[in-house]
């Protein structure tokens, strides 16, 4: 039942994503960003709307009070992560407009890069060296202007389920702290469900927990990243508890 429920739902997405796809190739030249991102938001919201009648994948937010305290202010979310089913689910949950940091080359991934190149996100190309973070602060300024809400991932990679994190890479505080923005953690444990690279999908509960944001204002890029890996991997350890005991014996 497992494999038929995750074959399912992998035939559900083969068929949603050309589709919806083209159609926003056909809306866009047509839409303003702020338009084009709430069309794209739909997809995302069929995903996990799908993921839960089909795999039984149900999520829930704690902390949820955090993110309304920074509604009118510029934040960098920097979040935990486990599988492909965050990257899905803040764009369809997440109460303002979200703009990825990302690396030129996805851009070329059919459909769901091409879809993404059409969106205000900051774009990187690493062939650049040290003048891409220099070119990603100046999109990001511009983003949160904007006012949307930029998103990284600090771990780099999907860390699997109960896995220890490697050292956070500082890239997100730094763009926080050039662009005077507020820092928001997150912890999420997606990767009990949805794991990272598996084809099947089990059914479960998630759980998005929100901390308190962290003024970056007179701290140093290095503070900041490392109050976020504190509070990130010590409410990993909370959240998904069982895990982690596991990955421990």
């Amino acid at each position: 039942m497992l494999f038929l429920r995750s074959l399912l739902f992998t035939l559900y997405l083969l068929v949603l994503t050309p589709p919806y796809a083209c159609a926003c190739f056909l809306v866009f030249p047509f839409m303003s960003a702020e338009r084009r991102f709430a069309f794209v938001r739909g997809w995302p919201r069929l995903v996990i709307w799908a993921a839960r009648g089909i795999c039984g994948i149900r999520y829930r937010f704690e902390g949820w009070e955090h993110l309304e305290a920074m509604r009118d202010k510029p934040v960098v979310l920097l979040s935990k992560h486990q599988s492909a089913w965050e990257t899905i689910a803040y764009v369809a949950t997440l109460p303002k407009p979200l703009c990825f940091v990302f690396k030129r080359e996805l851009l070329l991934v059919p459909f769901f890069g091409w879809a993404l190149g059409m969106l205000k996100m900051v774009h990187i190309n690493r062939k650049e060296g040290p003048r891409a973070f220099s070119s990603a602060v100046k999109q990001g300024r511009k983003r949160l202007q904007e006012g949307a809400w930029i998103i990284m991932f600090p771990e780099g990679t999907r860390t699997p389920s109960g896995m220890a994190a490697p050292r956070y890479k500082s890239g997100g505080a730094r763009l926080a702290v050039e662009t005077g923005a507020w820092v928001v953690p997150m912890a999420v444990n997606s990767g009990r469900v949805w794991p990272r690279n598996s084809f099947r999908k089990y059914p479960g509960l998630i759980t998005i927990s929100i901390g308190p944001a962290i003024a970056t204002a007179n701290q140093t890029a290095e503070q900041v990243n490392q109050a976020v890996q504190q509070w990130v991997e010590a409410e990993m350890r909370r959240i998904d508890a069982d895990s982690y005991r596991r990955e421990a014996a």
